[in-house]
């Protein structure tokens, strides 16, 4: 599953983004290749993004906007 970081926007602030509760929430099916999170587009909010890979551009937006970017397996 590939997001970009604009679309973290429609998450409500300080939620914990994963690729567990996108599927819990009906947002992707299937997660077994887990969640990369890629920089394009800007995050108005913090949010907590545990993914298994983040653009380097992606990581500094989440960061820049008080999130925090964590890397799971």
């Amino acid at each position: 599953v590939v997001l970009n970081v604009r679309d973290l926007n429609q998450f409500e602030e300080g939620v914990d983004v994963s690729a567990e509760m996108l599927r819990e929430i009906g947002y992707v099916k299937k997660t077994h290749d887990g969640l990369r999170i890629l920089g394009e587009g800007e995050l108005k909010k913090p949010v907590t993004v545990r993914a298994s890979h983040f653009s380097e551009s992606a990581r500094s937006k989440i960061e820049a906007a008080g999130g925090t970017a964590e890397v799971v397996s």
